[in-house]
């Protein structure tokens, strides 16, 4: 007699039993579908972490590679950020001739190879992401950025990105709208970028600019600055690719009475930061026409605060050691400097501690919704930083005038920097000795390596496993990385493409 019949299988719209192969394809479909689910929601919850995991790592191990000296509650390397990266060995030719100059005569015997610099771009940019993480700050930086193609340069900036690095490319500033065009949109004629940095060097130290022969001031300058800044409005006007443009300039004995008319006049022309570097005796030897060591950061920083009409808290923020760089991050309203946060204000510090504490390394630029999600998960995590947070605005707001000031006068940020390379003769036997692991006897000498060791701004070395200081880099390495450079990428006899610059570096 034959048995009951079997029941149907849940959902299956039949009262017959699946075949074995069936079932066991459904089985494993189900297995897969829940392994992707799986994946997708650990994949969701790395993603919306205020910091990722590599990210964490790096920033620990930055700390304590620190001197103890420079690990202060103000000190954001190693808990904000693991510092800032540069390119080597890349493109070191330039067409302008400065003084003083960084680089050093040999480097303009190198031709301008875009495959090379692509290739060399992607490399660098590897070990450092495997090295420091995601969301790092990294310059395209090498002689002159612009004498690659606009191919070229767009390559190289787009491998930078897929490293998890944040671009900038440094450039005197002397290139017409066209290149910039190129650079940023491709021949399809859609945008390669949402959005580019650049940092233009302008100084009246600087031998090449196009349309002016010579300049006898800062001021002389200010239509070339102004130049640089409208070509990016314009672009963002045509393509919608918005920028960050950040102001460079080299101090010496000749202008650092002008430092305080370039920071009056030139900032509202667009850029976000302005940074100035005392010259060091470092590069070319050739061209250093003044004495200096006269200039020094105090120098020079009580000049932009004349500049600016403000004091500039520059103690907030440590960014590696203090005797290196100095910053001060705030806003213009109206014609006022107010600063984010005061370092005479027990309720801005502790503002500023909280800040660390709650988001550490994360990364603000994102998207609106996984940007929302990593801000509420690092203050379910820390809801200390709300709180804060929370008393920090009405404090801005009270120092910038009040509600209807900034109504008026919406906030326009600004960063001031200085910069403050150490000069070759002590960086040579400080780095010798830290290669071997012994500390100097020689005050100097040991200054110079605790600033090493503190470092803000370090070069990638795959070869050799190992970051390298950019003063270490300048100093030390490039002589020696550009005579190889001459070997490999030997300059071709030069006719009518000689520039002015090079004509006046005597090259």
């Amino acid at each position: 007699m034959a048995g009951p019949p079997a029941k149907p299988l849940r959902g299956s719209g039949t009262g017959r039993l699946l075949p074995v192969e069936s079932r066991a394809r459904d089985s494993s479909s189900l297995a897969r579908l829940r392994r992707v689910g799986r994946e997708w929601l650990r994949a969701l919850e790395v993603a919306t972490r205020p910091v990722p995991p590599d990210l964490e790592r790096a920033l620990a191990r930055r700390w304590e590679e620190l001197p103890k000296a420079v690990r202060t509650p103000a000190q954001a390397i190693g808990r904000r950020t693991a510092g800032c990266e540069g390119t080597h060995g890349v493109f070191p030719r330039c067409d302008f001739a400065c003084t003083p100059c960084y680089h050093g005569r040999e480097a303009n015997r190198v031709r301008t190879d875009g495959a090379h610099t692509v290739a060399e771009v992607d490399r660098q940019m590897a070990y450092l992401r495997d090295a420091r993480g995601p969301g790092q700050n990294a310059q395209l930086i090498g002689g002159e950025v612009t004498l690659l193609g606009p191919e070229d340069h767009a390559a190289a900036l787009l491998a930078m990105q897929r490293h998890g690095r944040k671009p900038m490319s440094m450039s005197h500033g002397d290139f017409d709208y066209d290149y910039l065009w190129r650079l940023a949109v491709g021949a399809d004629g859609r945008p390669r970028f949402d959005h580019l940095s650049f940092a233009g060097h302008f100084d009246s130290m600087m031998f090449g600019r196009r349309g002016v022969r010579r300049v006898r001031r800062e001021a002389d300058l200010h239509p070339y600055r102004a130049r640089f800044c409208e070509h990016f409005r314009r672009l963002e006007r045509e393509t919608g690719i918005t920028h960050y443009l950040a102001h460079n300039m080299t101090v010496t004995p000749a202008n650092l009475d002008q430092v305080a008319e370039v920071v009056r006049d030139c900032r509202d022309m667009g850029f976000r930061m302005f940074s100035f570097q005392p010259a060091a005796f470092m590069g070319n030897a050739s061209r250093w026409k003044h004495d200096y060591r006269e200039v020094t950061p105090d120098a020079v920083w009580a000049e932009v605060e004349r500049g600016a009409a403000a004091r500039l808290p520059c103690d907030v923020f440590q960014i590696g050691d203090s005797r290196c760089n100095r910053t001060a991050y705030g806003a213009y309203v109206g014609n006022r400097w107010i600063p984010f946060l005061d370092d005479r204000v027990p309720a801005d510090l502790a503002a500023r501690d909280a800040f660390f504490a709650t988001f550490g390394g994360m990364d603000f630029d994102a998207s609106p919704a996984l940007l929302a999600a990593r801000v509420v998960r690092a203050f379910a995590a820390r809801p200390a930083g709300l709180h804060h947070g929370a008393r920090w605005g009405p404090r801005f707001v009270r120092r910038a005038g009040g509600p209807r000031v900034l109504l008026r006068g919406r906030p326009s940020p600004v960063t001031y920097v200085v910069h403050n390379f150490m000069d070759a003769r002590v960086v040579r036997p400080a780095w010798e000795l830290l290669q071997r692991g012994e500390l100097a006897e020689e005050p100097r000498v040991r200054e110079a390596q605790e600033r090493l060791q503190a470092c803000s701004y370090a070069m990638a070395h795959p070869d050799s496993d190992a970051l390298v200081p950019a003063c270490a880099q300048h100093s030390v390495l490039d002589p020696l990385e550009n005579d190889s450079l001459q070997r490999l990428l030997p300059r071709e006899e030069r006719g009518s493409e000689v520039s002015s610059g090079e004509r006046a570096a005597g090259d």
